[in-house]
């Protein structure tokens, strides 16, 4: 249920529970620990290193707590400033060991003279200041003689006096010993403002200081800015980022009193407001009201976004920290929303496709949805490993993950045996592996091919029946709207090229082209090998009346140069997924004897390759430049009889939009701005 602006308006109000705070005098900074204890400060700035843990070889100690307390720091009666004392309580770890190395041990002048037993234990303790825009680190030298020294229990405090703030602050404070025996303690502290503090004429930023209060009317949300007439001050608008300096999002010098009026919509948990008189050393007083709000954290999930980049890594963007438990998940084809696997894969290397917050599933994304060509029939076998090479399989179902061999009704219980012989004999496609195990997508077409054969006898009668009137009608218009053949041939320079040229073959499926890839067709390249699949491919292309698209790209001049130059293809030639390499020793013929033209046209991408570094035996076939000649593309992929359609403008326009998230991928690739953006927030917001 949302909590009420009007119970956040007084939360927020103009007399908020005040503090009385204790004075300190003299602007020098000082250390005191328990009685018993002696203890110096080193040095009040110096460089935070904080290193590894190491281990202790004998007693040592460690920092167990830290406590803080808010005090001011005065010059005189009405000249103070707003400090934070800190307290770090030690304790004795370890045990009593023959010394090897006197310098542990600060009373023990000779190992051989003194037992360890009677030496006193000595520790530097770091406390590092982080308060943007300043940070500051400070060493403290703490000395337990041996009577004090009991194992497990408390020895007393050190105290810092204290590390000047800004009024309205967050202050984060680490602590830990050097060496570091244990790992550091942290603590946040919010600093009070002006108006949490009994004593604030005692601070002379205080007294011309603007007050805030945030109020709502329906959807809108108000900042009221309660200040003199005719007095000048700043307000701005950022969010408050875990890591790094704020991100601002709007900033106004303005003149008081002011009502700032914000959608809400615009809110989310981190957005903060920082107001400040525009006076020389003037105070910036800062508020985050909106953190606890239901709203504004639906409104952060709203504008996160979930991106998969590769196989084994992802990112979330989002304005603010978000803490979330992300999840390898299946989905069977129409299922909503994602299943967990059982048993699950190893974290360190998986592809996260739902992000999840409260145990809630907030956002999701399927990698493979548009790069592996239509969903298919196919059954997913999940192999998990054990020791002495032992190791289990099961089948993906909606009602879990069924063991085969297996008993069970259900359908892949009933298959069971045909995908192990079909996994044995290499005819599942792995879609990931690691020490731990592998995921495997079986396909079960042919087997419900035999189940259904009557239906599909029936299908297939009535398909032919229609491709014959079809035939003897002759229609053009019903020829053009069928589609013209198209066989996309490309180069896998890297990962992000195969997306890429994905992106234009999905793109041209929603025109009238039927359009084959190998990046479609992984499967029938592995069963057939390379070769023989591009042969089928363009002897099907050609006979239809249809055309072979050649992609160049960097990797795909370097292949064909060398055909030219040596006549056969280099070391490692024809992989098992390679089919324009293969594609060679059919297209150059046709290059070489003059029957390319009418049959084969080039294509290349804006900024990635220049028509000119195309071999010179390639152009004479027309070249073509993506996005920017796409309406000359398509023209030349249309039947060459059908007429000029007046939607070609239209269609170039529709395909242009789909390629262009691709190409912002590709040209830009996750990390670095955008040719006029600034650089959006990182996953590190998000876990």
């Amino acid at each position: 249920m949302p909590v009420p602006w009007f119970l956040l308006s007084l939360a927020l109000g103009r007399s908020p529970v005040v503090l009385s705070l204790e004075r300190l005098v003299g602007p020098q900074d000082a250390t005191h620990c328990s009685p018993g204890l002696s203890c110096h400060l080193w040095d009040s700035d110096i460089l935070c290193l904080p290193g590894d843990i190491v281990p202790a070889p004998g007693p040592v100690l460690a920092p167990t707590h830290l406590q803080t307390e808010l005090v001011l720091r005065c010059q005189k009666e009405t000249d103070c400033d707003l400090c934070l004392r800190v307290a770090v309580h030690l304790a004795v770890h370890g045990h009593w060991e023959e010394p090897e190395d006197e310098e542990k041990f600060g009373g023990a002048a000779d190992s051989g003279v003194e037992e360890p037993r009677n030496a006193s234990l000595q520790a530097q303790v770091v406390l590092s200041f982080q308060a943007y825009p300043t940070a500051r680190c400070v060493l403290l030298e703490v000395q337990v003689p041996a009577a004090l020294v009991q194992f497990g229990q408390s020895v007393g405090s050190v105290v810092y006096d204290c590390f000047e703030a800004a009024l309205g602050s967050e202050v984060r404070i680490w602590s830990y010993t050097q060496p570091r025996y244990e790992k550091e303690l942290n603590h946040t502290q919010q600093l009070p403002d002006c108006r949490g503090l009994e004593v604030r004429n005692s601070i002379p930023s205080c007294w011309a200081l603007p007050w805030l209060n945030v109020s709502a009317d329906g959807d809108n949300v108000h900042l009221v800015l309660n200040v003199s007439e005719e007095q000048h001050f700043g307000l701005s608008l950022y969010w408050n980022q875990v890591q790094g300096p704020p991100k601002p999002r709007w900033h106004k010098n303005l003149t008081g009193p002011q009502i700032i009026t914000l959608n809400h919509t615009d809110l989310v948990p981190c957005l903060c407001i920082q107001v400040w008189p525009l006076e020389p050393d003037s105070v910036r007083t800062n508020i985050c009201p909106f953190r606890e709000d239901p709203r504004a954290h639906r409104n952060l999930w709203q504008a996160a976004r979930l991106r998969l980049l590769t196989l084994q890594s992802w990112l979330l963007d989002a304005p603010c920290w978000l803490p979330a438990e992300a999840a390898l998940c299946w989905r069977a084809p129409g299922g909503d929303p994602c299943q967990p696997l059982v048993p699950p894969l190893s974290w360190e290397n998986v592809t996260v496709d739902q992000v999840n917050s409260s145990e809630k599933l907030q956002l999701q994304e399927c990698l493979w949805a548009d790069s592996l060509g239509p969903l298919k029939d196919d059954v997913l076998l999940l192999e998990t490993r054990g020791p002495q090479d032992n190791r289990s399989l099961c089948a993906l179902e909606p009602s879990g993950c069924t063991s085969l061999p297996s008993k069970a009704s259900t359908r892949a219980a009933r298959l069971g045996e045909y995908l192990l012989q079909d996994l044995q004999s290499g005819q599942c496609l792995q879609l990931w592996d690691d020490d731990l195990g592998a995921l495997w997508a079986c396909p079960t077409d042919k087997y419900i091919h035999k189940r259904w054969a009557l239906v599909w006898l029936a299908c297939l009668l009535f398909a032919a029946a229609l491709s014959l009137i079809l035939l003897l009608k002759k229609d053009h218009a019903k020829a053009a709207a069928r589609g013209r053949a198209a066989l996309l041939l490309y180069s896998a320079d890297d990962s992000g090229f195969e997306r890429l040229v994905g992106a234009l073959a999905s793109a041209l499926c929603q025109l009238p082209l039927r359009v084959a890839v190998d990046l479609w067709s992984r499967r029938e390249l592995s069963a057939q090998g390379p070769v023989a699949w591009f042969h089928a491919q363009r002897r099907q292309t050609l006979q239809e009346g249809g055309v072979v698209v050649l992609l160049f790209s960097p990797g795909a001049v370097a292949l064909c140069s060398e055909w030219l130059q040596d006549g056969v293809s280099g070391p490692g030639a024809h992989g098992p997924h390679d089919a324009f390499r293969a594609s060679l020793s059919c297209v150059l013929p046709d290059f070489l004897q003059g029957r390319a033209p009418g049959s084969y046209v080039g294509a290349c991408f804006d900024r990635l390759l220049h028509p000119d570094a195309v071999p010179a035996l390639f152009r004479t076939v027309p070249v073509f430049t993506l996005p920017s000649q796409l309406p000359d593309f398509l023209g030349a992929l249309q039947q060459p009889r059908a007429p000029r359609s007046g939607r070609l403008q239209e269609r170039a326009e529709q395909v242009s939009r789909a390629l262009q998230p691709a190409l912002d991928s590709y040209f830009h690739p996750p990390g670095t701005p955008a040719p006029g953006r600034g650089v959006g927030p990182g996953a590190g917001d998000g876990t």
